[in-house]
């Protein structure tokens, strides 16, 4: 069932709050310059996305350092990829990402994509390990599924506070956050505007003409009036700068419905090998 609700500066999970309004940094092209992070954190953003597997650690680090925003002041997430889930490699990728970032620690550490040559019962303890030693702060997994979830939190002597997955109006999720909320845990959405798939949708479009809005903050206020969280990317200043106003407007409820009814079949942009049409999730 679709509910709705004020769209949260903050998303709540086992006493921690993080932003609800992230900016990803997945490469759709390859490569991305420090300026961008650098305007998502100017036009407010301060939960910054990152992953070993994007290559985009080294530009997040040194984008807060020319930022000038205190470290304290941003909540950064990096991810531990599939090839190095065991006990030993998950430690040293941990290592590289926070030399990488130029940082202590992160906010929140992810596990990025399950591996099933791995068992969760050697990643799980190693990830709460990485907690432990105050390497993160918080801990969680990404694009694990209903029964995935359900092990890892079993298996994670740490609480797990956040499962980050594809989630989208062309994409169903509602299952999905039903078990991330009955276990609770907040939900944050990666492709949040199918990249770019959602910009020709006759339906958001006339949606955000009656509205004065763009369609990315249709898209982006429909799933934060959901109490999702979700990590946009865009490498054009502006744009990066209108998709964090989402926190100003509310969509009516015959709204939220008609922008459920996008859902379909061949939603899904990501595949389970870890790749994302156009860059890694």
């Amino acid at each position: 069932m679709l509910t709705t609700s004020p769209a949260p500066l903050t998303l709540q999970a086992h006493g921690v709050e993080m932003p609800a309004l992230g900016f990803g940094t997945s490469p759709m092209t390859g490569s991305m310059a420090a300026d961008e992070v650098v305007a998502a954190l100017k036009s407010g953003y301060r939960h910054i996305d990152t992953a070993r597997k994007y290559g985009t650690e080294h530009t997040v680090g040194e984008a807060m350092r020319l930022s000038g925003v205190p470290r304290q002041q941003i909540f950064l997430t990096t991810k531990v990829s599939h090839e190095y889930l065991r006990a030993d490699d998950f430690a040293k990728s941990v290592d590289d990402s926070l030399k990488a970032l130029r940082t202590d620690y992160v906010d929140l550490l992810l596990v990025h994509w399950p591996n099933p040559e791995i068992p969760l019962s050697e990643t799980m303890p190693a990830l709460a390990k990485a907690k432990r030693q105050g390497k993160a702060r918080h801990v969680g997994v990404a694009n694990f599924n209903i029964a995935l979830l359900d092990q890892a939190i079993k298996l994670c002597p740490e609480p797990l506070i956040c499962l980050q997955a594809e989630c989208h109006p062309y994409l169903d999720q509602t299952k999905l956050l039903n078990a991330a909320r009955s276990h609770g845990m907040a939900f944050v959405a990666y492709c949040p505007l199918g990249r770019g798939r959602l910009f020709s949708d006759p339906v958001l479009g006339e949606i955000a003409q009656s509205r004065g809005r763009s369609i990315a903050q249709i898209a982006l206020r429909w799933l934060m009036q959901q109490g999702l969280g979700a990590i946009p990317r865009s490498s054009n200043p502006q744009r990066i700068a209108d998709n964090f106003k989402v926190f100003d407007f509310s969509l009516s409820d015959d709204e939220m419905k008609r922008i459920a009814a996008l859902k379909r079949a061949n939603g899904r942009i990501a595949d389970p090998s870890g790749r994302v049409s156009g860059g890694w999730d």
